[in-house]
């Protein structure tokens, strides 16, 4: 859609403008801006709070949500709960298992598995129906933890924290080769790919993106790999997947981003969110959560010297 700011709305924030103009909860819009989706005078809009003028043409990429309903509880999905009480929920997903409904994947997903064990989820308003209490996301082939709202205002609270970049979320992954320096940042911005728009790339064009890392170990067999300790600034799409396939050291087990390899028996890429942290929507305390590598990945581990 495309609309021209009047008199009214001049002055006020992106986000609220196009909340108003589209009728999309503010999760959902800073979900869009965080992914691309609005342009002001064909820019690119990087910040939820810059603030619109009159006369300035907002261009919004309205995502389609077709037939949006609760997804149908499921407890045969199977994933384990670190952290629950009556406000928040703290998962440790593991991998393959898809967050919430999408196209080609409406049942067997967390989502699902949350309405088995929390049944209050389903009558959870936030205005967006088949992903109940979901403020981000895991991609379906990374496995660790995520957090989950189990009431409106926690909800708002927690988006509220990722938008401004307060969550800490950290992760374990293995690339190919011996990444230089051993610490440091990876800071390019990532865009859909023209070619094949489930693609991501570093692209001129897309949003802002940072990655920390530390390398914890460095590896010779059977091929050269680093293992990092990496942590988002920011939460592009495939951020950590795409930042270290742009600098030549792409992640391991990861086909779509050119890091497989037949040495690896992973059928995922080797990435693992380790550490969570936030400050509690009812409290306000910082809370830390941790989770073990999996199975699969330390198997993948002991086999490197």
């Amino acid at each position: 859609m495309r609309e021209e700011i009047p008199a009214p709305l001049a002055g006020e924030r992106i986000d609220r403008v196009v909340a108003i103009l589209t009728g999309l909860p503010r999760a959902e819009v800073a979900a869009i801006i965080d992914d691309g989706g609005v342009r002001i005078a064909e820019q690119v809009v990087t910040k939820p709070s810059r603030r619109v003028r009159e006369g300035d043409v907002v261009d919004v990429e309205v995502p389609e949500r077709p037939g949006a309903q609760v997804p149908t509880a499921d407890a045969s999905v199977e994933f384990d709960i670190v952290h629950a009480d009556d406000h928040v929920i703290v998962v440790d997903k593991p991998a393959h298992l898809v967050v919430h409904p999408g196209a080609g994947n409406r049942e067997r997903t967390l989502v699902s598995g949350l309405l088995a064990r929390f049944p209050d989820l389903a009558s959870l308003d936030t205005g967006d129906s088949d992903r109940p209490g979901i403020v981000h996301r895991l991609d379906a082939g990374t496995s660790g933890l995520l957090v989950v709202a189990r009431t409106v205002d926690a909800y708002h609270d927690l988006v509220g924290q990722l938008t401004e970049r307060s969550v800490e979320r950290r992760y374990r992954a293995l690339v190919l080769g011996h990444v230089e320096p051993r610490a440091g940042m990876v800071d390019a911005p990532i865009g859909r790919s023209e070619g094949d728009p489930t693609r991501m790339t570093v692209s001129a064009s897309g949003r802002e993106a940072r990655t920390g890392y530390e390398v914890d170990a460095i590896y010779t067999e059977p091929v050269p790999t680093s293992e990092l300790r990496c942590r988002l600034e920011t939460g592009r799409t495939h951020q950590i997947r795409v930042h270290f396939a742009a600098i030549g050291h792409a992640v391991v087990g990861d086909d779509r981003y050119g890091g497989g390899r037949p040495a690896f028996p992973l059928d995922r890429p080797f990435l693992h969110a380790e550490e969570l942290a936030f400050d509690h929507p009812a409290t306000g305390e910082r809370v830390r959560f941790t989770s073990p590598l999996p199975d699969d990945l330390s198997t993948v581990r002991r086999s490197l010297a």
